[in-house]
């Protein structure tokens, strides 16, 4: 397992230099990867590929591209552009999004969302793995008259979606590489949404899909006052039902319920229970929301853990390759 941290949300952009500063630290502090949300702001895949290329060694993800608004040529465009601008580090990741950003911001219906993140991920695999599509379905069309590969976006971008109900987990198990659920608790990743993800991808005869858990989480000696401001910066996911569903999944009766916030061992032992659940990667957002020093003191712990399980798992790989060879 891996961690990383969210560096630019829907709710705190940073200027472009500050975010490559913070990424910086980020990968000296030991975590594995950064994320960017997408908002009507910055241009998230852009943002990745800029950071990713001052930082070399750290993976960036996007998290997540609404569907709606976007069509597969111009996404798998920008992501192609961002896996080659980083030397293969990129991971897309798409989203539903909301009946209201889509319809206020829009102006468009937000009609079959699942139907058209299927057409939308079918498309967009074709064009990422081929650089070419031929696709035809109810909601969109893309064809390729002229070639849409970028040189150098190898291996192909890896496609990720924040799905958690349980249709959107159904496509996403068959067409994507894995999710990216946010305030899904260990409770509601280990019943519910780990085991619909991957009965699907095993039907569809892929691998086990990535499940890179999303965590609002703070190292802090004030506990209460920062789980107020958490309260109050997550409130507005509990006015969206797919969110309102996924927490009470999870026990929790608001958003702050699933942030993780207190000492190092409390947020060390949330982290496990994560990883027990299914979790393969955790990134952690909000990491802002206790200050300066409390962010400091996030990453740093953050950045341990990334090296703890790091160093298990090279000694599991190498323990098992022994293993193989004492066999032969």
């Amino acid at each position: 397992m891996t961690l990383g941290v969210v560096l630019s949300t829907t709710t705190r952009q940073l200027p472009i230099d500050d975010t490559v500063l913070l990424a910086r630290e980020a990968r000296d502090a030991g975590l594995h990867s950064a994320w960017f949300g997408q908002s009507f702001a910055y241009d998230s895949p852009s943002l990745a590929a800029i950071v990713g290329r001052e930082v070399p060694g750290l993976q960036v993800g996007t998290s997540a591209i609404p569907v709606f608004g976007r069509h597969p040529l111009i996404v798998s465009s920008q992501a192609q552009t961002a896996q080659a601008a980083t030397g293969g580090r990129y991971h897309l990741g798409i989203a539903l999004g909301t009946k209201h950003l889509t319809e206020d911001g829009f102006g468009i219906p937000y009609e079959r969302p699942v139907r058209l993140l299927r057409e939308f991920l079918t498309a967009l695999r074709q064009l990422v793995e081929t650089g070419s599509a031929d696709f035809h379905g109810e909601l969109l069309t893309a064809t390729t008259p002229w070639p849409a590969s970028v040189p150098g976006a190898e291996p192909p971008v890896p496609l990720l979606v924040a799905a958690m109900g349980p249709q959107a987990l159904r496509v996403s198990g068959e067409l994507a590489d894995g999710i990216l659920p946010f305030l899904a608790g260990p409770r509601a990743l280990a019943e519910d949404i780990v085991p619909a993800v991957t009965a699907a991808a095993d039907a569809a005869g892929r691998p086990a899909p990535r499940i890179v858990a999303i965590v609002p989480g703070v190292v802090t000696a004030e506990a209460e006052n920062v789980r107020e401001k958490a309260a109050e910066a997550l409130a507005l996911y509990e006015q969206i039902p797919s969110y309102r569903r996924v927490i009470e999944r999870s026990g929790g009766t608001r958003a702050a319920d699933l942030a993780v916030i207190g000492d190092e061992e409390t947020v060390a032992a949330a982290v496990r229970r994560y990883r027990e659940a299914g979790a393969t990667e955790v990134v952690f957002t909000a990491t802002h929301l206790g200050g300066e020093a409390d962010r400091v003191r996030t990453w740093k712990l953050l950045g341990e853990l990334s090296r703890e399980y790091g160093a298990k798992e090279q000694g599991a790989k190498e323990q098992g390759a022994a293993g193989v060879s004492a066999k032969a």
